[in-house]
């Protein structure tokens, strides 16, 4: 009896894919490599990445009903399952992979909490300050206009984000709106 619990899936497991890749093709949008200079490199990318995962989990945290949580949980186990993936494929050695991903955990988390006291606050020159420290690590200033109108999509990305029912993210289904404007 025991043995079959080991072949059941997660809560939520195939809806946190779904919204995991939902986010990462928002992160994969041309305008923000081309137009706002994001490097187009691993760390340009998992930073931008990271930051649709985190609106996404954030949306998902702030719902009362606890399978708003539960799906969090999906979506942050997906994003790390993929890490994993894209880390074994680049070639990366079994022994090193444990610490690449807690090393990417850790990195991940402190961002997060970078962007969410600002988020919770409407404070776009702390944002702005987050997003230049870690997007761009600190080449541009808070106040360059691209490091703005990336701390204005990311205000806009939450209150989109906000407005869509549990309903529609308990089926994998997000939306996040067009980066350009």
């Amino acid at each position: 009896m025991a043995l079959f619990g080991l072949f059941r899936r997660k809560p939520h497991e195939r809806q946190g894919f779904e919204l995991y890749a939902t986010a990462v093709r928002a992160a994969r949008h041309p305008f923000f490599f081309t137009t706002l200079g994001v490097p187009d490199t691993l760390d340009g990318r998992f930073d931008l990445v990271g930051l649709q995962v985190a609106l996404l989990i954030r949306r998902l945290h702030r719902d009362t009903d606890p399978r708003g949580a539960a799906l969090a949980q999906a979506v942050f186990d997906a994003m790390f399952a993929d890490m994993d993936t894209n880390l074994r494929e680049m070639g990366v050695g079994d022994m090193s992979i444990a610490k690449r991903v807690k090393n990417m955990w850790e990195a991940f988390h402190g961002r997060a909490l970078a962007y969410e006291a600002p988020l919770a606050a409407g404070d776009h020159a702390a944002l702005a300050d987050a997003l230049a420290r870690n997007v761009w690590r600190g080449t541009r200033p808070a106040a360059d206009p691209a490091v703005a109108r990336l701390t204005d999509i990311t205000f806009n990305a939450d209150a989109a984000l906000a407005a869509q029912p549990l309903e529609a993210l308990l089926a994998g289904k997000a939306r996040f709106p067009e980066p350009v404007a």
